[in-house]
């Protein structure tokens, strides 16, 4: 069986631990959550709040039965009719670890309250997608991305996890960093500024 290629806990507490500084959030919505490895990881730094996830793969719903997370919800997000229904419902949004198309953008910020954040985890910037769709950027940060699962699956799951934690620590921060850590604000419209 090949090894598992999600990140280490301590990588997934560290992307949580990036919104510690903003109220906790009521609601959050993880998108392409699979086992909602990540919302498990985050109810550390936010036990009150209400974990959703999204996935394409039944998963998701065994995460639900298993009670990783409040609400399990199969599909896209840029599905017309999850979109609708998710409408204005979260406080926090994250899409960590994929390549978000505009698309995927307009839906996550649909599905985000006024004034709620989009916690991003990608290999290209967004920002200018996201300030073009009146999001004000909070804070951005390069660290390494999650070593893909083609380079680890010959590795046994605890040597896996290990090299992507210690890549992630020797990488972050540097020009070598290929992903960008960037939260944004949903503003009312008309109100997008840019942070110091």
């Amino acid at each position: 069986m090949p090894a598992s290629t999600a990140p280490s806990v301590r990588r997934l507490r560290s992307t949580a631990r990036a919104m510690l500084p903003f109220p906790e959030p009521e609601s959050w919505l993880d998108v392409e959550t699979g086992d909602a490895d990540f919302p498990e990881a985050a109810r550390t730094f936010f036990p009150y709040t209400a974990f959703d996830g999204l996935d394409l793969s039944h998963r998701v719903l065994h995460a639900q039965a298993v009670e990783r997370l409040e609400e399990g919800h199969l599909g896209r997000l840029t599905d017309p009719q999850i979109t609708a229904r998710l409408r204005a419902r979260y406080d926090v949004v994250s899409l960590l670890n994929q390549r978000p198309r505009t698309k995927d953008l307009q839906a996550a910020l649909a599905v985000l309250r006024p004034g709620g954040h989009l916690l991003v985890e990608c290999p290209d910037d967004p920002r200018p997608e996201l300030e073009s769709q009146g999001c004000t950027i909070v804070t951005t940060a390069r660290r390494s991305a999650h070593i893909p699962g083609r380079v680890t699956t010959r590795l046994p799951a605890s040597a896996a996890r290990a090299l992507d934690h210690a890549l992630a620590l020797l990488l972050a921060g540097t020009r070598f960093a290929r992903a960008y850590r960037v939260i944004a604000r949903k503003d009312p419209e008309g109100t997008a500024t840019s942070a110091p």
